[in-house]
C-alpha cells in the first residue's frame, strides 16, 4: 500500500507519541534510581548509587526476590509439562469437544487477575484446609500455574502447527519407536517453542500481584508485593525505583530471547 507523505508523517508521529507514553515513564523510572536527591526533585540535583547499594543490602528485599524465583520457577515447571501435553492432545488428535478444550486451557489469561484471584482463593480454602494445608508458595505456585500453562500451549501449538507430521511419520517408517521419535525428531523441533513459553511464563508469573494477594500465607512475601507496600514510605521510595529499574532492566533479556526464539522455525 502506497501512503502520501503527509499520512507517513501522520503515522509516524503517532508511532513516537505511542512509544514516548510507553517508554517515558520507564526512563524516568531509571533516572530516579541514581538521583541523588531523596524527592527525586527534578532536574536531578547529583548522580549516585547509593540507593543500589541499600537495595542490595535490604534482607526484605533478598528474602522477596528468592521467594519470586521459587515461584516463577515452580510455576513455569508446571506450565511447561501441562501446557505441552495439551498442545500436543488438541494439535495431533481429533475428539469431541476439541475446540471447547482449547477455549478453557487460553481462558484464564483473559480473566481479570482479581477474579482468578478469589475463585482460587476459596478453591483452595476449600479443599486444602481441611487436610491442614494453609496458603504459602504451593498455593502461588499453583495460582501462577493457571495462567503461565496459556503461554506455553500457545507456543507449542503454533510450532506443531507449523512443523506438521511429516517427519515424525519418516521417522516411524524408518523403524524408530515413539521415545526415539520424539527424542531425536519431536522434541529437538519443539526445543525453542518450550524455551520461549518458559521464559514468557517465568515472566509472567515474576511480575505478578493480583493473583499472589489472594493464594501467598501470611508468610509469602513476592518482590511486586514487596514493592507494593513499600511504594508509599519515603524512607523506601529510592530503593523501590531501583528495584523497578532492575527488573526493567532484567525483562529484556527473556522477551528477547522469546521473541527471537519464537520466530525460529520461520527464519530457516
Amino acid at each position: 500500500m502506497n501512503l502520501s507523505r503527509p499520512a507517513r508523517l501522520l503515522f509516524r508521529l503517532v508511532l513516537a507519541a505511542g512509544l514516548a507514553v510507553i517508554y517515558v515513564p520507564l526512563l524516568v523510572v531509571l533516572l530516579n534510581s541514581v538521583n541523588a536527591d531523596r524527592t527525586f526533585g527534578w532536574p536531578p540535583s547529583g548522580l549516585t548509587l547509593r540507593w543500589w547499594a541499600a537495595a542490595w543490602d535490604s534482607a526484605g528485599l533478598r528474602d522477596a526476590l528468592w521467594t519470586s524465583v521459587q515461584a516463577g520457577l515452580g510455576a513455569t515447571a508446571v506450565a511447561l509439562v501441562l501446557g505441552t501435553m495439551a498442545a500436543f492432545a488438541v494439535q495431533r488428535y481429533r475428539f469431541f469437544g476439541r475446540d471447547t478444550v482449547s477455549l478453557l486451557i487460553i481462558l484464564p489469561i483473559a480473566l481479570p487477575g482479581i477474579v482468578t484471584g478469589i475463585a482460587l482463593n476459596n478453591a483452595f480454602r476449600a479443599v486444602l484446609e481441611p487436610f491442614g494445608v494453609g496458603l504459602g508458595l504451593f498455593t502461588v505456585i499453583v495460582g501462577h500455574a493457571t495462567f503461565c500453562v496459556v503461554t506455553v500451549y500457545n507456543n507449542v501449538l503454533a510450532r506443531l502447527r507449523r512443523t506438521g507430521t511429516r517427519l515424525e511419520e519418516a521417522s516411524a517408517d524408518l523403524g524408530a519407536d515413539t521415545f526415539t521419535t520424539f527424542r531425536l525428531v519431536t522434541f529437538p523441533m519443539m526445543r525453542s517453542a518450550l524455551l520461549a513459553g518458559g521464559l514468557l511464563a517465568f515472566a509472567l508469573s515474576f511480575d505478578e500481584i493480583i493473583v499472589t494477594t489472594f493464594t501467598a500465607g501470611a508468610g509469602v512475601r513476592t518482590l511486586p508485593i514487596w514493592i507494593f507496600e513499600n511504594l508509599f514510605r519515603p524512607n523506601q521510595a529510592p530503593v523501590v525505583n531501583v528495584v523497578a529499574a532492575a527488573l526493567i532492566l532484567a525483562s529484556v533479556v527473556p522477551i528477547y530471547l522469546a521473541q527471537r526464539l519464537s520466530g525460529e522455525v520461520g527464519t530457516h
